[in-house]
């Protein structure tokens, strides 16, 4: 069974792809311009804010202790599969 501290880890490796992704999505956005179909900003800013979600998260375990996990577990995932889906339908 995979212990707490790992799955945080993996979480902290994930998120850190994530973030790279995002901020290369924004770059290639802002370099279109106003050209840019807003409702591709529009996606990009909502997984950003999803992003910050996920990120907030993972600190507030981080700081609790992975003795915490189970508590913040449910809360963690939800905003997780939250910005999984935002990738998703961006890719889409």
């Amino acid at each position: 069974m995979e212990t707490a501290e790992s799955q945080v880890g993996k979480m902290e490796a994930e998120l850190r792809r994530w973030g790279a992704k995002l901020d290369e999505l924004i770059r290639k956005a802002d370099a279109v311009g106003t050209g840019a179909k807003m409702d591709y900003r529009e996606r990009l800013e909502e997984m950003k804010d999803k992003y910050e979600a996920a990120r907030e998260r993972l600190d507030e375990l981080k700081v609790a202790g992975t003795g915490k996990w189970e508590i913040f577990k449910g809360g963690i995932e939800d905003v997780w599969n939250e910005l999984e889906a935002a990738f998703r339908k961006l890719a889409n």
